[in-house]
C-alpha cells in the first residue's frame, strides 16, 4: 500500500486562539488559516471569538473587524465590496465565493476561512494569481480588428450584443478556476474555466475579425480538453455565470470549424 505524506512544513498546525474582551453574549468562533513566508514556519489556524452584535453582515466586515479590533496582522485582499473587483475571493465554509457579498449569517457553526484551492499562498488568505493572469494574457482579451479607429462607436446588433451577455459580467476572480479539479492537476497548461470563459467572450464577438485564429489558439488537448464537465466552476461563480457551457460552446464550434 503507497503511503503519501505532506512535507513537514506544509502540515497545518492549531495556531493562537483569541477570547473575546468584550463580554457579549452573541459569540462567533471564527477559524482563518495563517501563513507567513518570512518566519518560514508551518502554516496554522487561528481562531477568533467575534462579538457578532457590533458586527456588519458580510464575511468581509467579520474579517475587516477581526483585524481592526482583534488582530491587525492577518491579510487578507479586499478593494469595492461590491461584488465588482473580485479581490476578496477566498475559500468560506468549503466553498469558494466573494467575502464582500457572502453573509456569514448563512455558515452554520464555526466560520471557516481559508484562501481559495490550489494556489501558492503569499501570505495568510491571498493567493498568487500570477499564473492565472499570464493564461489571461495569452487568449489575447481584447478586440482585434482591421477596421480604421473613427469618432464613433463601433456597433453591433441586439442580437450579437445579446451573445455576450453571461461572459462579459465575469470579474476574474478565480472562484472558478480554482473549484476545478482539473485545473488543480494540470494548471500550468490547462487554461481553465476563467480564461476560457473569456476567451469565448472574444470569439463570439460579432465585432472582432479573429475567430478562425483564436479558436486555433485554444484547440489542445490540454489547454481546452482537460474539461470534464464536472461543473464545481458554475456552482462557484458568485456572478451566476455558467464557464462550463462557454467552454462547451467552444467545443462545439471546434468540431464544425475547419481548422
Amino acid at each position: 500500500m503507497v503511503q503519501i505524506n505532506l512535507p513537514k512544513k506544509s502540515e497545518i498546525k492549531k495556531g493562537h486562539y483569541y477570547k473575546d474582551k468584550t463580554g457579549s453574549k452573541n459569540i462567533r468562533k471564527v477559524n482563518i488559516y495563517r501563513w507567513d513566508p518570512a518566519t518560514g514556519g508551518n502554516p496554522r489556524i487561528d481562531t477568533y471569538e467575534v462579538d457578532m452584535d457590533n458586527c456588519p453582515s458580510k464575511v468581509l466586515d467579520l474579517l475587516n473587524k477581526i483585524k481592526n479590533e482583534i488582530d491587525p496582522s492577518i491579510a487578507y485582499r479586499r478593494s469595492c465590496a461590491h461584488g465588482v473587483c473580485g479581490s476578496c475571493a477566498m475559500n468560506m465554509d468549503g466553498k469558494n465565493g466573494l467575502a464582500c457579498t457572502k453573509p456569514h449569517s448563512e455558515i452554520k457553526g464555526d466560520i471557516n476561512i481559508y484562501p481559495l484551492p490550489h494556489l501558492k499562498v503569499l501570505k495568510d488568505l491571498i493567493g498568487d494569481l500570477s499564473t492565472l493572469y499570464k493564461q489571461y494574457e495569452s487568449v489575447q482579451p481584447w478586440l482585434k480588428t482591421t477596421k480604421k479607429i473613427s469618432d464613433t462607436e463601433h456597433l453591433q446588433s441586439k442580437n450579437d450584443r445579446s451573445k455576450l451577455d453571461g461572459l462579459y459580467e465575469c470579474i476574474m476572480c478565480a472562484c472558478c478556476s480554482t473549484s476545478c479539479p482539473s485545473y488543480w492537476w494540470n494548471g500550468d497548461k490547462y487554461l481553465g474555466p476563467a480564461v476560457l470563459l473569456q476567451a469565448y467572450r472574444w470569439i463570439i464577438d460579432s465585432r472582432d475579425e479573429e475567430r478562425q485564429a483564436r479558436l486555433k489558439k485554444v484547440a489542445d488537448e490540454l489547454k481546452l480538453y482537460r474539461c470534464h464537465t464536472i461543473l464545481n466552476c458554475t456552482s462557484a461563480c458568485p456572478k451566476g455565470l455558467n464557464p462550463a457551457k462557454a467552454i462547451a460552446e467552444i467545443k462545439k464550434m471546434l468540431a464544425t470549424a475547419n481548422i
